[in-house]
């Protein structure tokens, strides 16, 4: 259950950590994303094929074929149908892929903040007519095999999907969504659980003082402590005022006291309903089976209404407008001095017109994409500000699409400035309009987008015709992609001012303009918490007698609701047999180039090569090691050989699908306090371009260019404004990796790389005046990572490339100078282990692994004072390796304790909006919390649960199930760009996954309690804690934990 905050901010989207997935959710990049991969494989009867027999007008399971149409640039066929008796309208797509998936979305318009539709979202998940046990949906992750399932609530639709690689669970998922969202129970207590209620804090002391809880209340007061979020929903709301985007559909948490029980029943009675509804399935499963059960399960028992739901136009303005609003400071911030944001937005046309959003999408990654862009020339490289606002580019996530603009991190005094220098490059691009060499690099981005393969392309695709879709636009218009591009380069040889009309048009003549600047009020939370007292007071001043002993009486009924174990036996689930016993083994052939080993995997790559570099840190000395994550940010946007930073990019764009360089830390699969440490070279080119990416990367390697400090500055400030503002929506991570800082070798470096600690170095080095210093470090730091002799590669691409792309990776290894004198390496316990562990190393290429033998593990209690209303809660404990035959217990160990007793106790009971546990790969079991309402009652619901787990009390059934989910995961479909990566990064090959999975299916209850006792119990364990959050007085009072 997700809310997809306001459509300005479409780009960013959490998907809970409390569901499954194989990947996230299509996010439309901060600037332009067109869709696009081929499928893995061809058959002489494929979907595709089957799908195109269908005829206009064939009735079909009380549908009707609309339109039948073939899309060959993405190997599928999509046919539209319309329900007879109803209207719901169909779209299935039709392709050889066995990820199949499933959606229904509704547009859901909402007319005032309190939340409704996102509180629906919820609850409606929360049991129904023939699955009446509560949590059927949190159920159902543990009693299936899907990729993915979740719910969305956008601004102005609401979607159900889930996918599936089994046909009997697409049934069963498919009965689960059905009667969910059309039979939902809607029970006072569900409610009270997700929506909100007045409860005591207490809820067993009746003179314990009355409080706000529920669960999407907690998830909107942390989603709102986000900045970027907060002004990304200010602007939407005051660039559409009249109508439904004028308020908060995710709740505006003062806002949510006021929705009741009954006007949650009747925006369900009136929004849920077919009419107002459109199916959207796709894959390579039969569509009349999906048709059958849709229309018996479901649709027979509706007639047809006529919704009313739909948004009308935005009325346009005849002046501009200017708003301002606050937010909290950020203790994290670059520079706390320049805490402001401003950004202009203007309102561009109807989204269902599909070519001019094309145009527009592009127009807008034109004018902001990359060093090149004008408006990154004009505002980023002008050192004002930090980064651009949260808000950029082109949004075509609602009705009518948006441009926007701006700049984050800005003084108060440079607002103005800002709004000059935007209007003024609005009049340079029509002056002067873009180089061609720009326009063919975006192009050809479209052309990779559409040779990549994803393993989610079913969600993908759900989500980008969502919009036009719920608008009454066509979707299959928005999937003709080639057919686009082709009359966009014909609209440009016919008039070579196209795009420059076009910014004429909407920007520079258009009076629907807003500015909105934002500041921060040092008073900020404390008025949000006096707000929040206020309504509290207001509410329980109006409360009689009898209805404070109410409220008590519901707080306990509920209490003892979600206590109670419920019957699940009405809900449809999967067997342990159904899984199938052995994994397919992925050939993988190794090779040399030079003295480099290279791994080569032929793939079903459809034309697209993929390169990988892992390079060793083992040289380096130790006091480097904190700047190698900003080294790998910057090294391949610094310039290199002859070529600027602008021209870097524009080769990289033109010429590959993106070249990137990111730290790895990489425990031993067989020994807590060993494990590899590097840098990962990754990109992708068509086949065509192989020869000019390695070209690219020995430019870099050899003569990256470290003398522009100016180009270093604006990079650190995006750097260190983008963690800033990570941390809200990834509070947990930091929390985990924090609290397993000092339990292996591994964790402690994981926390210079990845944790609080990167945080505060990136917050110091971008308020360091003089930053020659920093750079000085790169060339030390380039010298001990880019030696062959540190080396090794891997190539994914088709069987017939394979020949030419070993050729050019050879070529690319001699170029790479050879450094004179040995280095030593900094830690002399180094471990030579092979690639591949069962075939020994003098048949396999090592790997050069760190072991730490002075490591001792220690206990460490770290607590972030942070300006949030919720805190990220988490403990970890050192366990085991992953190929210890304890691994499997503990991995299922912790599914069970997630589903079975901690979804209760931190998200049912608690309020927080995630909550579990899991086995890390790093031998590290951790538990964690999500926008928590509490902290010290999290960590006792963690002990708990072991608690819980050293007592056994869970079934069969139970164990099952978490083996069914454990397992989704382990099976989650791999890209062909991926395969072979787990043995070629981590040494894992497919021998040693096929003994974790029989070590999987062996996990007995006996076992289960076995490794709890031995691992999680007091005096077995060594762990550590950490939490972020709200000031804490208990925890301050407390000299076992180190505030900070």
């Amino acid at each position: 259950m997700s809310y997809r905050p306001s459509s300005v901010s479409n780009w960013y989207r959490y998907v809970s950590t409390m569901f499954r997935q194989t990947t996230g959710l299509l996010k439309q990049p901060r600037y332009l994303s067109f869709l696009g991969q081929k499928p893995w494989r061809f058959n002489s009867s494929s979907a595709k094929e089957r799908a195109l027999l269908y005829k206009a007008g064939e009735k079909i399971h009380g549908f009707t074929v609309n339109q039948v149409t073939d899309v060959p640039d993405l190997f599928l066929t999509a046919v539209k149908l319309t329900h007879d008796n109803t209207g719901a309208r169909y779209l299935h797509v039709a392709r050889d892929d066995s990820n199949n998936l499933f959606s229904v979305q509704f547009r859901t318009t909402p007319m005032d903040s309190t939340g409704v539709p996102h509180i629906l979202e919820h609850t409606v998940l929360c049991g129904s007519e023939k699955f009446p046990c509560r949590d059927p949906f949190f159920k159902m992750l543990n009693r299936s095999l899907s990729t993915f399932m979740n719910a969305f609530t956008a601004s102005d639709y609401t979607m159900y999907p889930f996918s599936t690689q089994n046909g009997k669970d697409f049934q069963n998922l498919l009965s689960v969504y059905l009667d969910a969202v059309f039979f939902p129970c809607l029970r006072e207590l569900d409610f009270w659980q997700e929506g909100w209620r007045l409860e005591h804090e207490n809820p067993t002391d009746p003179n314990a003082p009355l409080v706000f809880k529920g669960v999407v209340f907690n998830e909107m007061k942390g989603s709102f402590t986000d900045n970027e979020r907060l002004y990304a929903q200010h602007l939407q709301n005051k660039l559409y005022p009249d109508h439904t985007y004028s308020v908060v559909s995710g709740g505006e948490p003062l806002d949510i006291p006021e929705l009741s029980w009954e006007q949650l029943k009747q925006f369900h009675a009136t929004h849920y309903h077919p009419s107002n509804a459109r199916f959207f399935t796709y894959g390579n499963l039969p569509l009349e089976q999906h048709l059958k059960q849709i229309q018996e399960e479901a649709l027979s028992r509706f007639q047809r209404t006529e919704p009313q739901t739909a948004v009308p136009p935005q009325t346009h303005w005849s002046n501009p407008r200017e708003h301002h609003v606050t937010c909290g400071p950020d203790s994290l911030a670059p520079d706390p001095s320049k805490q402001n944001t401003v950004c202009v937005s203007y309102l561009l046309g109807d989204i269902t017109d599909t070519f001019e959003a094309f145009t527009l999408n592009l127009l807008s990654s034109l004018m902001v994409t990359g060093p090149n862009s004008p408006f990154y020339k004009a505002l980023i490289e002008a050192k004002i500000g930090t980064d651009f606002s949260s808000v950029v580019g082109f949004d075509g996530s609602i009705k009518e699409a948006s441009f926007s603009v701006g700049l984050q991190g800005i003084a108060e005094k440079d607002i103005e400035t800002v709004k000059e220098i935007i209007f003024r490059t609005v009049n340079e691009v029509i002056a002067n309009g873009f180089e061609e060499e720009r326009i063919e690099a975006l192009l050809h981005k479209i052309e990779i987008q559409m040779k990549h393969q994803s393993t989610s392309f079913g969600l993908s695709l759900a989500s980008y015709i969502a919009t036009c879709w719920n608008h009454d636009g066509d979707p299959v218009e928005v999937l003709k992609i080639s057919d686009k591009v082709t009359r966009f380069r014909q609209c440009l040889q016919d008039n070579p001012h196209f795009l420059q009309e076009k910014v004429k048009q909407y920007f520079k003549d258009n009076p629907h303009r807003l500015t909105l600047s934002m500041s921060p009020d040092e008073s900020y939370f404390e008025k949000q918490a006096q707000a929040e007292e206020e309504k509290l007071k207001q509410k329980v001043s109006a409360l009689s007698e009898e209805d404070k002993k109410l409220i008590y009486e519901k707080g306990l009924h509920l209490m003892a609701a979600q206590s109670t174990t419920q019957d699940a036996s009405c809900l449809p689930a999967l067997k342990v047999s159904d899984i199938q016993p052995t994994i397919p083994f992925t050939p993988v052939e190794m090779g040399n180039a030079g003295d480099v080993p290279v791994q080569y995997c032929a793939q079903p790559t459809n034309g697209m090569v993929y390169f990988r570099a892992m390079c060793s840190l083992n040289t380096l000395p130790e006091e480097l090691k904190i700047y190698v994550p900003l080294f790998c940010n910057v090294i391949t946007k610094l310039g290199c050989g002859v070529m600027d930073y602008r021209q870097q990019s524009q080769q990289i764009e033109l010429k590959t699908g993106g070249m990137s360089v990111s730290p790895q830390i990489i425990p031993d699969a067989t020994d807590l306090d060993v494990y590899e440490q590097g840098v990962l070279l990754s990109s992708s080119s068509l086949e065509r371009n192989v020869p000019d990416m390695m070209r690219l990367w020995s430019e870099i390697i050899n003569t990256a260019c470290f003398d522009d400090e100016e180009r270093l500055r604006v990079l650190v400030m995006m750097s260190a404004q983008e963690l800033a503002n990570g941390i809200p929506d990834s509070g947990h991570t930091y929390a985990m990796i924090r609290a397993a800082r000092n339990l292996t070798p591994a964790g402690d470096l994981q926390e210079t790389f990845d944790g609080m600690d990167q945080v505060k170095l990136m917050k110091r080095i971008a308020e360091m005046s003089n930053l020659t210093p920093i750079l000085r470090k790169f060339p030390r730091i380039k010298k001990h990572l880019f030696n062959p002799e540190n080396m090794r590669c891997a190539v994914n691409a088709t069987p017939q490339m394979m020949s030419e792309a070993s050729l050019e990776v050879e070529k690319l290894m001699n170029l790479i100078a050879r450094k004179k004198k040995e280095r030593k390496h900094v830690r002399p316990n180094i471990i030579e282990k092979p690639l591949d562990p069962l075939v020994g190393s003098s048949f396999s290429p090592g790997r050069k692994l760190i072991s730490d033998p002075t490591f001792k593990p220690c206990q460490m209690k770290t607590y972030f004072q942070l300006p949030f209303p919720v805190n990220y809660v988490s403990e970890c404990i050192r366990a085991v390796p992953f190929a210890d035959q304890d691994y499997a217990s503990l991995q299922i160990l912790a599914q069970l304790m997630t589903a079975k007793f901690l979804h209760g106790e931190i998200r049912e009971k608690g309020g927080a909006y995630g909550g579990g546990a899991k086995m890390g790969q790093g031998g590290l079991f951790a538990f964690y919390s999500y926008r928590d309402p509490n902290s010290i009652t999290t960590l006792t619901a963690f002990r708990k649960g072991v608690e819980w787990a050293k007592a056994g009390k869970f079934t069969q059934q139970d164990i099952d199930e978490a083996k069914l989910s454990v397992f989704s995961a382990v099976d989650a479909p791999i890209a062909p760009s991926n395969k072979g990566i787990s043995q070629f990064l981590n040494g894992i090959p497919d021998e040693m996954k096929q003994k974790h999975r029989e070590q999987l299916f062996a996990v007995t209850h006996k076992s289960l309690v076995e490794v709890a006792n031995k691992y999680l119990g007091i005096g077995q364990r060594t762990c550590g804690l950490a939490i972020l959050g709200p000031p804490n007085e208990s925890i301050n009072k407390n000299p076992s934990w180190v505030v900070r």
